[in-house]
C-alpha cells in the first residue's frame, strides 16, 4: 500500500494538470519532487497541482476584471499556447521569478526554508498574484522602467489584500520610481485622484512608455503627484522606512 500510494503522489508531482478559465490554460508541474523538502510542503501544506490551478484561475479573473481591467480579447496579451505555466523548482535567488511571456518559476528552496509570521500557502497566493500580473500586464514593449513594473505587480497583491505584513505603508519612500510596495502604495495614492488609475495606466504602456502619462491620467506631473503624496502622509517615520 505505502509504495501504490507513493507512486500515486509521485506521478501527480510530475504531470501536467491543464483547466480552462477565462480561455486560459493553467500548467502547473513540481519538478522538485517529494525529494525535495520545498516539493513536499507544496503538496502537503498548500495544497498541491489541484489548488493551485484553481487559485490561478481566480487570481487571472482578478487582475484582468479588477486591477487591469482588460475586459476584452483585444486589450490582453496573446499568451504562448493560451497558457500559463507555473513550476515548482529548486533554485536559489529569490522567491520566484517570471521568465519568457507566460512561465513562472517559484523555488522549492524558498518554500522549504520559509518560515515568517503569515502561513506558507497565504505567501504562496500571494507571490502568484504577483507573478501573474507580470504575465497580463503591458510594460511599453521593455520600455517602462522595471521599477514601474514591479510597482503595478505589487499593487495587484495590495489590492487583494494579500499583501505581506513588511509590506510598506502610505508614503514611505525617498523617490517615486524605488519601485515594488513603494511604488504599488503611490499608485493606490493616484487611484484617490483618478479612479482605477492603474488600469488607464497599464493601458497606455501597451506599446510605448513616457513619464508624461501620469499627467495625461491626473492632470498633475509626476514630480508634483510624488509632491503631494508625500506631504498627504507627514506622521510616517521616514528614517526606518526610507
Amino acid at each position: 500500500m505505502a509504495s501504490l500510494l507513493y507512486f500515486l503522489c509521485t506521478f501527480l508531482t510530475f504531470s501536467s494538470y491543464f483547466r480552462e478559465i477565462s480561455a486560459v490554460n493553467y500548467v502547473v508541474k513540481n519538478e522538485a519532487g517529494l525529494q525535495h523538502t520545498g516539493g513536499t510542503k507544496f503538496e502537503n501544506i498548500i495544497g498541491g497541482i489541484p489548488y493551485t490551478i484553481q487559485i490561478m484561475g481566480q487570481i487571472n479573473n482578478f487582475i484582468w476584471s479588477t486591477v487591469l481591467q482588460e475586459n476584452t480579447p483585444e486589450d490582453r496579451k496573446v499568451l504562448e499556447n493560451d497558457s500559463v505555466f507555473v513550476y515548482i523548482k529548486d533554485f536559489i535567488g529569490g522567491e520566484a521569478v517570471t521568465w519568457g511571456s507566460n512561465r513562472i518559476n517559484v523555488s522549492a528552496v524558498y518554500l522549504r526554508d520559509y518560515n515568517e509570521p503569515m502561513d506558507l500557502k497565504w505567501e504562496f497566493t500571494s507571490l502568484l498574484y504577483h507573478e501573474m500580473t507580470h504575465v497580463f500586464q503591458w510594460n511599453g514593449e521593455g520600455k517602462c522602467p522595471q521599477t514601474v513594473v514591479e510597482g503595478v505587480a505589487d499593487y495587484t497583491i495590495l489590492k487583494a489584500n494579500f499583501f505581506p505584513p513588511g509590506f510598506k505603508p502610505s508614503g514611505a519612500g525617498k523617490q517615486r520610481d524605488q519601485g515594488y510596495d513603494y511604488t504599488a502604495r503611490s499608485f493606490e495614492y493616484c487611484d484617490t485622484l483618478t479612479p482605477n488609475f492603474v488600469a488607464k495606466f497599464n493601458k497606455m504602456i501597451r506599446k510605448t512608455y513616457d513619464v508624461s502619462f501620469f499627467k495625461t491620467i491626473t492632470g498633475k506631473p509626476v514630480e508634483q503627484l510624488w509632491k503631494d503624496y508625500k506631504a498627504k502622509y507627514p506622521g510616517v517615520n521616514y528614517s526606518r522606512l526610507n
